[in-house]
């Protein structure tokens, strides 16, 4: 797919099931140069297809862990976001690949990198279980980026699990974490929201206590957290 069929949607839809069904087969076929249009339009398609899902669960009241908002921030803002992650995503495994020894140029990293964008609605479907989407992702991600270091890269399927894996371990815990806070401040914040119904009809003592007693069960909370 070159850059003058990179609005193809016969050719997008075609390219997802290949990265999906056979990663391998993919990378070993994937042009490694022919610029960065198509690669960068394959993600802005992924990247507004999860933010429209991720929109829908929001919808619904579902915290999904991914990139939430309304339908001009799925059509707009996530895409654009997207793609700039690529390029700075791709720069990473570009120094990674390159401390593998591999003599590949960063074009050939953005486009192993925007392979990735494949799972995107697969992850955006399962990201209304708590703490799922970011985990495949991230695990997926890795098992790609492994596929790529070994057909595309030259590098030997042992190094590349064993470099991908420690990564993959390490976002892991640390987006698990993040989600983990996100979704107790979302908790604490609906609670507070509750506690203050009816705050207009509070005296200012009575306002102030119960400002005191939420700023202590923050502290609290926090603290049990740390």
């Amino acid at each position: 797919m070159t850059d003058n069929t990179a609005f193809n949607p016969d050719a997008i839809i075609r390219k997802v099931r290949w990265v999906i069904t056979d990663p391998g087969g993919y990378f070993r076929q994937m042009p490694r140069s022919g610029g960065f249009v198509e690669p960068m339009v394959f993600i802005a398609i992924m990247a507004a297809v999860l933010g429209v899902i991720s929109a829908v669960w929001a919808l619904f009241g579902a915290t999904t862990g991914v990139v939430a908002g309304g339908f001009f921030a799925a059509l707009i803002i996530t895409p654009i976001a997207a793609v700039i992650g690529a390029f700075i995503g791709a720069a990473i495994l570009f120094v990674i690949w390159k401390l593998m020894g591999s003599g590949e140029n960063y074009e050939t990293a953005f486009r192993c990198q925007s392979s990735v964008a494949a799972i995107y609605p697969v992850v955006g479907i399962v990201s209304i279980i708590p703490y799922v989407g970011n985990i495949l992702a991230i695990a997926w991600g890795a098992f790609l980026m492994i596929e790529a270091s070994v057909q595309v890269h030259g590098r030997s399927r042992k190094l590349a699990t064993t470099v991908f894996g420690i990564l993959a371990v390490l976002l892991i815990l640390s987006n698990t974490a993040g989600e983990r806070a996100s979704r107790q401040m979302a908790e604490r914040m609906e609670n507070m929201g509750s506690e203050f119904e009816g705050y207009e009809e509070m005296s200012p003592e009575e306002a102030g206590r119960k400002m005191g007693e939420f700023l202590r069960g923050m502290e609290e909370a926090q603290k049990k957290n740390n």
